[in-house]
């Protein structure tokens, strides 16, 4: 469903040139839930952003579904009815001045769907909110329901593709699980492909079936999960990785938070 071959991405002329990306390659089959993790500034979002059109300078092949991506938005590309992406921060992502109902009735507008009230209702239903909250500007909702909305931003033209940057970051630890429970359950709903970034392996184990991890800009090594939950992984940056994954504790960090 996602193809990504020798994908290359720089900023900058001369002495300012700096390389991002190196010859990234990644192949993504329909309908699975495949993570991109590494520290930050490795490269993960950018590959999302390169995806979604954000980045157009970039080199290399990009396709989905069979179709090749072009590296500018032209005509077929801005329909956007393929793949759409979540962004980190659903505060930021959503224009503070439009409700609910502005935010998930434009693109149905620009893209001339039918039946637009039905779409919206049922959509906020399949993302755990309802019709009540179509009113609601962004500040009035919480953040796990700011996701929700985001969310379903991404799947009001119904795209196959969702690429997912952190979707749950941004928010409190008691609900990022109903975030992750949700995009599960959607997904196999509706046989959506997902390429989500993370920092939280946590995150790959539950609702991955495999990982690519990348360091400085290049895929070091793609595992299924199983292989990454068994400490199969061949690389030393993994096992660091790992290693820091296992000895981080959420409830340790709040406390020496609290004491500071």
């Amino acid at each position: 469903m996602i193809e990504v071959k020798n994908l290359n991405l720089s900023f900058g002329q001369g002495s300012q040139h700096n390389q991002v990306l190196f010859d990234v390659n990644l192949a993504v089959r329909g309908g699975e839930i495949f993570g991109l993790v590494g520290e930050s500034g490795s490269g993960k979002t950018t590959v999302l952003k390169c995806l979604a059109g954000l980045f157009n300078h970039c080199q290399g092949e990009l396709h989905i579904d069979g179709q090749p991506l072009a590296h500018r938005i032209d005509r077929a590309r801005s329909r956007c009815s393929q793949v759409q992406m979540v962004f980190q921060d659903p505060y930021g992502s959503l224009h503070p001045r439009h409700t609910v109902e502005t935010i998930l009735e434009e693109p149905l507008l620009i893209h001339r769907f039918e039946q637009r009230d039905r779409r919206i209702n049922a959509l906020l239903e399949k993302v755990g909110l309802g019709p009540q909250f179509r009113r609601r500007y962004p500040h009035q909702l919480s953040g796990g329901q700011r996701q929700r909305v985001a969310i379903a931003r991404a799947l009001i033209l119904e795209p196959r593709v969702l690429l997912l940057d952190e979707p749950t970051s941004a928010l409190d630890v008691s609900v990022q699980a109903e975030i992750l429970n949700l995009l599960a359950e959607l997904q196999q709903q509706d046989n959506l492909t997902y390429l989500m970034v993370t920092h939280d392996l946590g995150v790959i184990a539950h609702l991955c079936h495999r990982v690519a991890v990348m360091q400085y800009g290049r895929i070091l090594e793609t595992l299924d999960t199983a292989e990454l939950t068994r400490s199969t992984e061949k690389t030393t940056y993994t096992t660091m990785l790992m290693d820091a994954s296992r000895q981080y504790s959420r409830d340790l960090a709040v406390r020496s938070e609290r004491m500071g």
